[in-house]
């Protein structure tokens, strides 16, 4: 059984133009090796931007008055990734695949009352080895000011509100795409809240691999016709070739993630470092106050009055 795999990510502002480039196709080369180009032609959009998705934020905003503190740390749009896996989009044949993206579209854009207006942009993309959407709206959740007015607010921490909220996720829509006739298991709950997009991928091509050498397993051959024997032989390079294939994945997305851990042990050790220094400048400042107090005989008060006249 094949499974409903939809995964969250929230961006930046600062992040917004690397994931249009990548969405859009703008780029002229890509480090994703499963990128056919020559296939490209086949993604086509269920909502198209028409301009950056940083633009499209700004007239959005405008547009619906969107409340909201945005600050550079602040998380300010969602993308979605939805997809199955390839044997699946193989078996429901193109049509089908089609009506499954704009289920789930629809979905998405009823999902927590969210409002189709507030999605930037809804791409497909035929050109890698599984077919797959990317989903990008404003997390905007729909709730009374002080005065009791309803407004419009730019909220990704309320959007996502409570820990089994990404659980919600998947329940919703597995139940939904179900509703609609795609019979699908639910996705897989993992320990991490989140997967990388070259871990969805290599999950979900995992499934099909697996199911693909379960149900056909190499035998001897026993037979002295050439023609069987070669037959055989290429069942057996085809399957090989397919393990390696995932094994290669796999170990490229274990490196990558050791290489992740040793920065993020490396930026733990600055951070300390940080802290002892800041530690140190703060009572260096402390001291140097107090010796100003005791040579001009001022209060601490005045004495950062007549500082901050200095500036």
């Amino acid at each position: 059984m094949s499974y409903a795999i939809i995964r969250n990510t929230n961006y930046k502002m600062k992040n917004l133009a690397g994931i249009y480039r990548h969405n859009e196709r703008k780029n002229t080369n890509y480090s994703n090796q499963d990128i056919n180009k020559e296939k490209s032609k086949e993604n086509y959009s269920l909502k198209n931007p028409g301009t950056t998705y940083e633009k499209l934020f700004q007239q959005l905003k405008e547009k619906y008055n969107l409340k909201g503190q945005i600050k550079e740390v602040s998380n300010v749009a969602c993308e979605y990734i939805i997809t199955s896996d390839p044997e699946f989009f193989e078996n429901i044949g193109k049509e089908e695949t089609k009506r499954f993206f704009k289920t789930a579209y629809s979905f998405v854009a009823n999902y927590k009352n969210l409002g189709e207006q507030y999605i930037l942009s809804a791409k497909v993309h035929m050109d890698e080895r599984t077919p797959h959407m990317h989903i990008v709206f404003l997390p905007v959740v729909h709730k009374k000011d002080k005065n009791g007015k309803e407004i419009d607010k730019i909220a990704c921490s309320e959007f996502w509100k409570g820990k089994d909220s990404y659980k919600k996720l998947q329940d919703s829509f597995h139940q939904y795409m179900n509703e609609n006739e795609f019979l699908l298991e639910r996705g897989k709950e993992t320990q991490r809240e989140h997967l990388t997009v070259e871990e969805l991928k290599t999950v979900s091509s995992y499934e099909k691999i697996k199911a693909e050498i379960e149900k056909t397993p190499i035998k001897e051959t026993e037979s002295d016709q050439l023609d069987l024997v070669l037959a055989e032989n290429k069942k057996l390079v085809k399957h090989c070739n397919r393990l390696r294939e995932y094994c290669i994945r796999s170990a490229n997305t274990f490196e990558k993630c050791n290489q992740y851990q040793e920065e993020i042990e490396h930026l733990k050790q600055e951070n300390s470092s940080l802290k002892v220094k800041i530690k140190k400048l703060e009572q260096h400042i402390k001291d140097i106050y107090h010796m100003l107090e005791n040579v001009f005989k001022i209060s601490k008060t005045k004495l950062f009055q007549l500082l901050e006249r200095l500036r």
